[in-house]
């Protein structure tokens, strides 16, 4: 059973992955655009659902790093939709670390990330109401 060390992350677990050496600078610290990427595809799953159809990022609201990723540390999205436009969505997402071979979950970051919903032409499309 996981401790947060930060209360508890709000949203959704929707990706899950291993930060390995080739995503470090040379300190063992990830890349913070690799964190920042990892959102990115987990608010693309999400919004995608939501949207019932393509989806693209339209904007990300302030991001700051609270605590560094390591190598061997798991990388934890969770997100959350907060608003639903006509054409958009929004979601809150947050990005917590598993520490490598430990309970311990520590938030990295979180932001507020935009995304837009396409048709098949590129251009930008009503999202359905909720079924």
């Amino acid at each position: 059973m996981p401790h947060y060390a930060d209360g508890q992350p709000t949203g959704e677990l929707t990706l899950r992955t291993l930060a390995m050496p080739a995503d470090a600078n040379a300190a063992g610290d990830i890349f913070g655009g690799w964190v920042m990427a990892q959102m990115d595809l987990a608010c693309g799953i999400r919004a995608a659902e939501r949207a019932k159809g393509r989806v693209v990022t339209a904007a990300v609201k302030e991001m700051s790093f609270a605590k560094p990723m390591k190598i061997g540390d798991t990388l934890c999205i969770y997100t959350h939709v907060t608003r639903v436009g006509r054409t958009s969505v929004t979601l809150k997402v947050e990005a917590w670390a598993q520490r490598y071979l430990t309970d311990l979950m520590e938030r990295v970051t979180d932001a507020d990330f935009v995304m837009v919903a396409l048709d098949g032409e590129g251009k930008p499309k009503p999202v359905p109401l909720e079924a």
